[in-house]
């Protein structure tokens, strides 16, 4: 028996019906930095050298551009002390100093010298395609999968992300690693 509408036509049936597909367990990782603490570490690493007496008459300084941060100094020596006093504002920011990746020093004029900080916002190629390998060859039930500058992991238990939270947390030691975006 064919169901009628009121006009007397055959109902129509839709040939594909749209199903909620069950998602999995997932989390997201990614390396950012917390660009105000960034901000405020470079600012009061800034402030200290032009209070330091080693520094006095020196043109020390650390300039923040886009992606990069600049540092000037008079040698190497006060461009390591400058490096240093950044680095100890970093600790008390919360920010990771693997988030930066330390360039040669230059030399600019006479004896001026500049050395840049190159910022790794994001996680590059080829670190992703390293912690999806990590992932795959864990044996742990769990896929790891590039999007963009982050990867996303999934699973089909909770403590089993956990489990490839702690592993990754053991051996991707070269790039800080936030974990996030939880999904049940």
């Amino acid at each position: 028996m064919h169901h009628r509408t009121h006009t007397g036509l055959p109902l129509r049936v839709r040939p594909f019906a749209v199903y909620e597909v069950p998602s999995m367990p997932s989390f997201d990782i990614s390396s950012e930095i917390d660009m105000v603490e960034l901000r405020n570490a470079v600012d009061q690493a800034n402030k200290e050298i032009t209070n330091r007496f080693d520094f006095k008459g020196s043109d020390a300084r650390v300039e923040q551009g886009e992606k990069l941060l600049t540092l000037f100094a008079d040698d190497d020596f006060k461009l390591d002390q400058v490096f240093d006093v950044l680095v100890g504002k970093f600790a008390k920011r919360g920010i990771d100093v693997r988030s930066v990746e330390r360039g040669d020093a230059q030399k600019i004029s006479g004896n001026k010298m500049k050395q840049e900080l190159k910022l790794k916002v994001g996680i590059e190629s080829e670190s992703a395609k390293k912690i999806v390998r990590i992932l795959k060859d864990s044996k742990l039930k769990v896929q790891g999968s590039i999007q963009g500058e982050e990867v996303r992991v999934t699973g089909a238990k909770r403590d089993v992300l956990q489990e490839a939270i702690a592993l990754l947390r053991k051996q991707v030691t070269d790039i800080p690693l936030q974990f996030g975006n939880f999904r049940d």
